[in-house]
C-alpha cells in the first residue's frame, strides 16, 4: 500500500531580521534627544573587529561609502553579510553598505511580504539587527531615560509601522529595558495590550552583566510574560559574548561553538527553577538548530538523578526532559542530524527559520531547503513544523 508524499505547506519562519530604516528612531525621539539617539549618517567605509560579540569598528578616509549608525559615543556601520538576500555565498563581504546597496525587503514592509511570497512564506517573526538580538545596545549606554525612549520608540515601530499593515504576516517581537525588570515587565504588558505575543531577551543576561536568571531579579518580567502569554524569544548570540578558543581564532570557529550558548541557556532556565515556578512559560531559542537538543537533556535528566549531592538540584521536582517538553521550543534551517533524532526532540517542539537576510539564510529556495530537510515526513509532522507549531505558539490568526 504506497502512501503519497506529504504536501510542503507555506512556512512561517520564527527567525528572520529586521533591518532598521534610517528614520526609525529620529522620526520617533522627542526633540531633545534627536542629535544624541541613534541616526544613519553616509561616512567612509572603515575597518571592522568582532570582538567577543560585538562589532569595534570606527570611518576610515576611502571613497566607498556606509550608512553609520552613530548613538552617543556608540558607532556601527551596516554590513553586506547582515542584508544580502539572494548575494551568492562565494560573493558576499563582511564591508560596509548603504541602504541603495541592499535589498529593499531589508528595511520596507511591502518590499518584505513581496519577498516573503517570492520565499513561499506566509509569516514571519523579525529579530532587530542594529540594536542587536534583544536590544542590548540600549543597556550599555549612559542616558536610561533616552535608552527607554529608544526600546519604547521601537516597539512602536514594529507594532505600527513594520507589522501594521501586513495583515498578520509580519509578527511583532519587541524588546524591553533589560536593565529594570519593573520597567521590563510594563513594557511586555503595554506591548501585550495590542497583540504582541513575543518578546526578545537574553539567553545569559549575566553576560551583559545583568542579574542571573538563578535570581528572583527577572520574576516580575516572568511573570508578565506568563500573566500575557508572551514568548521569551532568545536569539543565538543574544548573550552578546561568544565562545571563542583564543585570540588568534578565526571567527569561523566561534561561528561553528556559539550553539553553546543556546546549550548554556537552557540548562540555566531548567535549572533554575523558574519553569516550576512559572509552568506556562515558554521559551524560543532561535538560529541556533536543534540537533544538540537529545544529547543535553539526556544528560540533564542524568545529572537531575546521580547529582544529589549537587547545589540546587532540588529546586526541580520533575527531571529537566519534563520542562523541556512543556516548555522549550527550538527552531532550524541547516540540521538535517536534527530531523534524523525528531523522535526524540519532539515534532512538537521545532519550527522552521529561514534567517532573512542574513548571509546564511535559505532566501529564496527556503521551500525547497524546507522539502528536503522533513519533506519525507508524514503530513501532520511536516505541517506541524512547517507552521502549525508557531501558530499555536504565538497564537497567530492564520489557517493550520
Amino acid at each position: 500500500m504506497s502512501t503519497s508524499p506529504a504536501i510542503m505547506p507555506q512556512l512561517i519562519s520564527v527567525d528572520d531580521h529586521l533591518i532598521e530604516p534610517a528614520h526609525l528612531w529620529e522620526s520617533r525621539l522627542p526633540a531633545r534627544y534627536r542629535d544624541v539617539g541613534p541616526r544613519a549618517i553616509l561616512a567612509p567605509r572603515g575597518d571592522m573587529k568582532l570582538v567577543d560579540g560585538v562589532w569595534r569598528e570606527k570611518p576610515g578616509t576611502g571613497d566607498d561609502m556606509a550608512v553609520w549608525w552613530q548613538y552617543e559615543d556608540h558607532l556601527y556601520q551596516l554590513k553586506q553579510i547582515i542584508a544580502c538576500p539572494g548575494i551568492p555565498p562565494e560573493e558576499v563581504q563582511a564591508h560596509g553598505v548603504t541602504f541603495d546597496d541592499i535589498a529593499p525587503g531589508c528595511f520596507e514592509p511591502a518590499a518584505r511580504l513581496a519577498d516573503m511570497d517570492r520565499n513561499s512564506v506566509e509569516a514571519s517573526l523579525c529579530f532587530p539587527n542594529y540594536p542587536r538580538f534583544c536590544g542590548q545596545l540600549f543597556a550599555e549606554r549612559k542616558d536610561m531615560e533616552l535608552s527607554k525612549l529608544c526600546v519604547e520608540a521601537y516597539n512602536d515601530f514594529m507594532v505600527d509601522e513594520w507589522c501594521g499593515g501586513s495583515g498578520g504576516r509580519l509578527i511583532p517581537l519587541c524588546l524591553v529595558p533589560l536593565w529594570d525588570a519593573q520597567l521590563a515587565a510594563a513594557e511586555v504588558r503595554r506591548n501585550a495590550a495590542r497583540g504582541v505575543r513575543a518578546v526578545a531577551f537574553s539567553e545569559i543576561p549575566a553576560w551583559l552583566g545583568l542579574a542571573s536568571i538563578h535570581t528572583g531579579y527577572w520574576d516580575p518580567f516572568l511573570e508578565a510574560c506568563e500573566e500575557t502569554s508572551t514568548v521569551i524569544c532568545m536569539h543565538i548570540g543574544s548573550g552578546t559574548k561568544t565562545v571563542n578558543t583564543g585570540p588568534d581564532a578565526p571567527t569561523v570557529v566561534s561561528a561553528n561553538l556559539i550553539a553553546c550558548n543556546s546549550v548554556s541557556s537552557m540548562i540555566d532556565w531548567i535549572f533554575s527553577g523558574k519553569l516550576e515556578r512559572f509552568p506556562d512559560l515558554k521559551l524560543l531559542y532561535a538560529e541556533c538548530q536543534i540537533g544538540w537538543i537529545p544529547y543535553f537533556i539526556e544528560r540533564a535528566d542524568d545529572t537531575w538523578q546521580t547529582h544529589q549531592w549537587a547545589q540546587g538540584e532540588r529546586r526541580i521536582p520533575h527531571p529537566p526532559s519534563h520542562y523541556y517538553r512543556r516548555n522549550v521550543f527550538g527552531c532550524f534551517f541547516k540540521d538535517t542530524v536534527g530531523i534524523e533524532m525528531l523522535d526524540r526532540i519532539g515534532v512538537d517542539n521545532v519550527m522552521f527559520e529561514t534567517d532573512y537576510p542574513h548571509q546564511d539564510g535559505t532566501f529564496p529556495h527556503s521551500r525547497e531547503v524546507a522539502i528536503d530537510l522533513f519533506g519525507h515526513l508524514d503530513q501532520d509532522s511536516v505541517d506541524r513544523i512547517a507552521r502549525r507549531n508557531a501558530i499555536d505558539l504565538l497564537g497567530l490568526d492564520r489557517a493550520p
